[in-house]
């Protein structure tokens, strides 16, 4: 049977270390969680490797937006993709759609041979796909080793009749792992719900800047956003998520 799996996507060190320290057994590895993502440096991920010792896998997504990609930036990405393989990354998170919400198959397929052995993870480009079981057919076809989704809604508790259903679906070829308002609290429900064995969380709360002097009426990015408003996993609650796994696995003995 399989084991749950308790993976937390992290943007910073300090939240690297949180993750580790609460029983995370691996990274998704990105910056500017705040847009959802974006591709980390090279020298910021050998830094989490070597201080956590955890299998991290690394996101590759250049911008923020949607995952129609032009030929140029696509280009950049498989750039980054052997770079990071070459590194020692444990895994690729990425995703690409073409212009009819369809997954791009021969792109999809290209980043599957550049990852090689790499584990090679299909993120939530899914749930913006038009045809989820299609997209999943072809993700087997192309040897995608994982699905990050909430079930194509804003939460994965809105989205757990679907994640059942692809669960069922996947017939144990592709992971699906269920990601978006993960939280210890409503892991119990979800694992019930969709049958699913593996979460993602970024476990997030609020961390105050140090900064004493503050120009509040500046923004550098969002605007409905304090710049002095820092965010980093929590490692309380990645322990109560791994000790609510921990509880069910007991349970199915």
């Amino acid at each position: 049977m399989k084991e749950f799996l308790l993976e937390a996507c992290v943007d910073s060190l300090a939240s690297a270390e949180a993750a580790k320290q609460g029983g995370a057994d691996r990274l998704e590895l990105c910056t500017g969680l705040v847009i959802g993502g974006l591709t980390p440096g090279l020298s910021f991920f050998r830094q989490v490797k070597k201080r956590t010792g955890l299998r991290v896998h690394v996101l590759i997504r250049p911008r923020f937006g949607d995952f129609c990609y032009s030929a140029d930036e696509f280009e950049g990405m498989k750039e980054d993709i052997q770079a990071f393989v070459q590194a020692g990354a444990d895994g690729i998170v990425t995703g690409f759609l073409r212009p009819d919400g369809h997954l791009d198959f021969e792109r999809m397929r290209q980043v599957r041979e550049l990852c090689g052995t790499c584990h090679f993870t299909l993120h939530r480009a899914f749930d913006v796909c038009v045809e989820p079981f299609r997209a999943l057919r072809e993700a087997k076809e192309i040897g995608v080793d994982t699905i990050l989704t909430s079930g194509q809604k804003d939460s994965a508790l809105d989205g757990a009749d679907l994640l059942h259903d692809l669960v069922q679906a996947a017939e144990g070829k592709v992971d699906i792992l269920v990601g978006s308002g993960v939280q210890a609290k409503n892991l119990a429900e979800l694992a019930s719900r969709t049958g699913a064995k593996s979460f993602h969380l970024s476990a997030k709360k609020e961390k105050d800047s140090a900064m004493a002097y503050r120009k509040t009426d500046v923004h550098m990015g969002l605007p409905m956003m304090s710049e002095y408003t820092i965010f980093e996993t929590d490692a309380q609650e990645i322990a109560a998520a791994r000790r609510i796994l921990e509880q069910l696995s007991g349970n199915q003995l």
